[in-house]
C-alpha cells in the first residue's frame, strides 16, 4: 500500500487533488469534471486550463512500476523453475558471460499450448535483457533441462545484468556463492 501511496502522490494528477478546492463560482476559468484517479476512484474538478497543462506537460517526471523480476523462454509466460546460474569474466572486467541452467523448466510442460521457444528474456523493471542462445537437453527422447547463455561485452551491459540479478534473487530466495 505503500507503494502505492508514493506512486500517487508522485502523479502531477495527485498534485491537484491535495490542493484546496473551492466551490460556489469562485474558479474564473471553466471546470472540467469527471478526471479519474486510479489509485482512489473519485472524481474531481480542475480548471480546464491546468487540466489542459498536465495533459501537455512533457516534464521529465517518471514513475517506476515495480515489475516482479522474472524470465521467460516464451514471451508472455513466466518460467517457474528458478535457474542454477554461472557467471564468468574476464580478467579485465570488460566482458562476461551468464549460463543459466534449467532443470525440468516448467516451459515444457505447456509448451505444446505456448508455442515454441523463442529467445531467454529476463524482464524487470528496467526493461528487457535477452539472448538467442538457448540450448535443450533431451534424456531418452524426452526433454531435460534448458541452457541458456548470455553473454555481456562492456561494463554497462554487466553492471544491468547483475541489477537485474540482484531483483531476480531478492524476489526468488537466490543467493551468490564466490567459488
Amino acid at each position: 500500500m505503500a507503494a502505492l501511496q508514493s506512486l500517487a502522490l508522485a502523479s502531477p494528477v495527485s498534485h491537484y487533488l491535495h490542493q484546496p478546492r473551492s466551490f460556489l463560482g469562485s474558479v474564473s476559468s471553466p471546470v472540467h469534471c469527471g478526471v479519474r484517479s486510479s489509485f482512489n476512484g473519485q472524481s474531481f474538478c480542475l480548471p480546464h486550463s491546468r487540466l489542459a497543462s498536465i495533459r501537455h506537460n512533457k516534464a521529465s517526471r517518471f514513475i517506476t512500476m515495480m515489475v516482479k523480476p522474472t524470465i521467460q523462454f516464451v514471451q508472455g509466460t513466466d518460467e517457474q523453475t528458478i535457474p542454477d546460474v554461472r557467471l564468468t569474466k574476464s580478467r579485465d572486467g570488460t566482458n562476461g558471460m551468464a549460463i543459466f541452467t534449467f532443470d525440468q523448466p516448467s516451459v515444457f510442460d505447456s509448451s505444446g499450448e505456448l508455442g515454441d521457444i523463442t529467445g531467454f528474456y529476463m524482464i524487470d523493471e528496467e526493461g528487457v535483457l535477452q539472448s538467442v542462445d538457448v540450448n535443450a537437453k533431451f534424456v531418452n527422447g524426452k526433454p531435460a533441462l534448458i541452457e541458456a547463455k548470455y553473454v555481456m561485452r562492456t561494463p554497462r551491459e554487466w553492471d544491468r545484468f547483475m541489477r537485474f540479478m540482484e531483483r531476480y534473487a531478492n524476489a526468488n530466495g537466490l543467493q551468490f556463492i564466490k567459488k
